[in-house]
């Protein structure tokens, strides 16, 4: 396969990994060790990269390429982004769950179903999936990507709705900011279930 026509990111290649050619590799997989199952992986510029060898290690993974022999060759990676085509990726997720490449880009939504915004990134810090968008020229407003603070996602029609209240936008009664009840940590994370990153 040649350089994919509709790119998804699937993980970012991290720091070399002792002296023969290892390569720290965070994974956008909801599996880690899975990202060895979609074949070759591809940077921007078309470059091909086979995996030969994976293993977990803390937060990410460490892999080895197919011709990457020494720290050398491998720092030179560090920073590349990896894609696949979206036709290598499964179509049955959940019915709440979204790749992120689908959703940077979607028009942001409020209540009443006027334009406010836009999804430019999303991100993943360790605590759910956080929708980065552009509001009224503010860039970025970080929203929770769970069910109270976005309550409609339509990828065909291209946009997600939010709540502004659950979603932090707005000022208590008392006009001290977002209220803590607003949010909730716990409340159901709405990712991709196998792969995701921005593309």
């Amino acid at each position: 396969m040649s350089k994919p026509q509709n790119p998804v990111q699937m993980a970012v290649i991290g720091a070399a990994h002792g002296i023969k050619g290892e390569l720290r590799v965070k994974t956008f997989t909801g599996e880690p060790l899975a990202l060895a199952d979609y074949g070759p992986l591809y940077a921007r510029d078309g470059r091909a990269f086979q995996i030969i060898d994976i293993r977990p290690a803390n937060t990410v993974v460490v892999v080895r390429f197919k011709g990457v022999a020494d720290r050398n060759a491998a720092e030179a990676l560090a920073g590349t982004e990896l894609f696949v085509d979206r036709s290598m990726l499964p179509d049955d997720g959940e019915e709440d769950e979204f790749y992120h490449a689908d959703l940077v880009g979607l028009e942001v939504r409020d209540e009443t179903g006027a334009a406010i915004g836009k999804v430019v990134a999303v991100h993943n810090f360790g605590g759910g999936d956080i929708l980065d968008v552009t509001l009224g020229g503010r860039k970025g407003v970080l929203i929770p990507f769970t069910q109270a603070a976005v309550p409609d996602v339509s990828i065909a029609e291209g946009f997600v709705r939010v709540d502004p209240a659950a979603a932090g936008l707005v000022d208590d009664e008392d006009g001290d900011g977002p209220r803590e009840e607003d949010f909730d940590p716990k409340g159901r994370p709405r990712g991709p279930s196998d792969a995701g990153g921005n593309r």
